[in-house]
């Protein structure tokens, strides 16, 4: 594992797409997987910026990546940004969890749980007290059993006139 770089942008996207269709299928429609490929399920290039995002490798090849953030933004890739993102203070804000994805091959091997790890670490060394998250209908299982409590439940609009049903979920340090 290590700190993911802006070179990478290119094959993390690539893992987001064989992520998403595979292990994102039995929650989603196909059409909403293509409504949110590039828009919701899409690098955020300033997390590459800040140093908060993490890939796993095996053989020199992207197998999973996620990360936090210091920011405001909860989901979603450049796309979808609108204005500044702004910074969060650890003193009254949660820190992010941003942007999980594992190649289908290499799902359910604890590489998820391993980059989760080393955000929290981060986390709780910049002072943070609490982190926040937007899961998949897949997602929320995982972070329930890395405990998470769910928050709200929303829909999230895709630029293809469909919706996007996802979970705010909380965990307290």
């Amino acid at each position: 594992m290590r700190l993911a770089r802006e070179q990478d942008a290119s094959a993390i996207e690539m893992l987001i797409r064989i992520s998403a269709r595979v292990l994102q299928s039995s929650h989603y429609s196909e059409a909403q997987i293509d409504g949110a490929i590039g828009s919701v399920f899409a690098v955020d290039h300033q997390l590459l910026s800040d140093h908060t995002y993490f890939v796993a490798e095996h053989k020199e090849q992207i197998v999973g990546c996620g990360g936090w953030s210091r920011r405001k933004t909860l989901f979603g890739g450049d796309a979808m940004k609108t204005g500044i993102d702004n910074e969060l203070d650890p003193k009254r804000d949660s820190a992010r969890i941003r942007a999980f994805f594992v190649h289908p091959r290499w799902a359910r091997r604890g590489i998820g749980r391993a980059i989760l790890q080393r955000c929290e670490k981060a986390i709780r060394l910049a002072g943070f007290r609490s982190v926040e998250l937007v899961a998949t209908l897949t997602g929320v299982p995982f972070y329930g059993a890395c405990s998470y409590s769910q928050s709200n439940r929303f829909e999230v609009p895709l630029p293809n006139g469909l919706t996007l049903p996802v979970v705010r979920m909380i965990k307290q340090f």
